[in-house]
């Protein structure tokens, strides 16, 4: 199985402009065996970029593999924060990666559920 981190390195943004391209190409690589994507490339991205990787993700995890993500610039891991799906991204990030601004780590849906 392809262990490079290569393809995904000719990524410069994630944006909704690219999002179908960038989707089709991480799926690609995905099927042909590869889990581990470098981003560190990734300069621009927009909320289009978390819907992409949590595909990523799904289908590495169909495929029974683990999607790892390494060099999230900090804009990207800003907006898994926001949209609480920092740990559901990547096995990789550390619960450090995934703490919001104020000190905390995200909260799981579990945490958020009141009677």
């Amino acid at each position: 199985m392809p262990d490079s981190l290569d393809t995904l390195q000719s990524l410069t943004s994630l944006t909704v402009h690219n999002a179908t391209s960038a989707l089709e190409q991480g799926l690609d690589a995905i099927r042909s065996g590869q889990t581990k994507f470098d981003l560190r490339n990734v300069k621009a991205v927009d909320s289009a970029a978390v819907s992409v990787m949590l595909t990523w993700q799904r289908a590495a995890q169909d495929a029974g593999g683990v999607l790892e993500l390494k060099n999230l610039p900090d804009n990207l891991k800003n907006l898994t924060k926001l949209y609480g799906v920092c740990s559901l991204v990547s096995s990789t990030l550390t619960t450090d990666d995934c703490a919001s601004a104020g000190g905390h780590a995200e909260r799981s849906p579990s945490d958020l559920h009141h009677h």
